[in-house]
């Protein structure tokens, strides 16, 4: 199956509606978002005079998404030639289904087109590193005491390795990051 990703383009969310829908979770992704800093190395991601639209599939409740997705939205807000939209993954099994993850439906996904809207390619559902991680201690650590070494890892990388893992689908030049 194809997927018209102009037209999921065009029907998907703008971060601030996503944000606008949330409810039990909103003040995370907030916090998240105004807290997020973009490096200089990753405002200039997208040739000049090119276009790059990440279509993200999430749900408000996954931590990895409250975790990725408020920093993508503050660089595209930074990046020219950058933007984003929001799809949520239940309304869309569809989408979902062509980006599982070891067969399962984990987000987010970033879904990262060029200015024709043709896929370049995809990111998710988290920084490969912390992925491996996540896999290797899966069993030996209670799912209790992971998220919050989860949530570390991400505060500590402030989004820098979420950057740099789509700017290389982007097809940007990372080595200066």
């Amino acid at each position: 199956m194809t997927l018209d990703f102009r037209a999921l383009w065009d029907q998907a969310m703008t971060f601030e509606e996503f944000l606008a829908a949330s409810r039990e979770h909103r003040g995370l992704w907030e916090g998240v978002h105004r807290l997020a800093r973009i490096p200089d190395w990753a405002r200039a991601a997208v040739p000049e005079g090119e276009q790059r639209h990440l279509l993200v599939l999430v749900e408000d409740w996954c931590g990895d998404a409250s975790n990725t997705v408020p920093i993508l939205a503050r660089w595209a807000e930074e990046a020219p030639g950058l933007d984003l939209r929001v799809l949520r993954r239940d309304e869309r099994p569809e989408v979902m289904d062509r980006y599982l993850t070891h067969g399962a439906r984990s987000i987010p996904i970033v879904i990262v087109l060029d200015g024709e809207f043709e896929e370049l390619g995809h990111w998710g559902p988290r920084p490969a590193e912390l992925q491996a991680w996540v896999v290797a201690h899966k069993g030996e650590i209670p799912k209790g005491e992971l998220y919050p070494q989860v949530r570390r890892w991400y505060a500590m990388d402030r989004g820098a390795t979420t950057l740099r893992e789509v700017m290389q689908v982007l097809g940007s030049d990372v080595r200066a990051a």
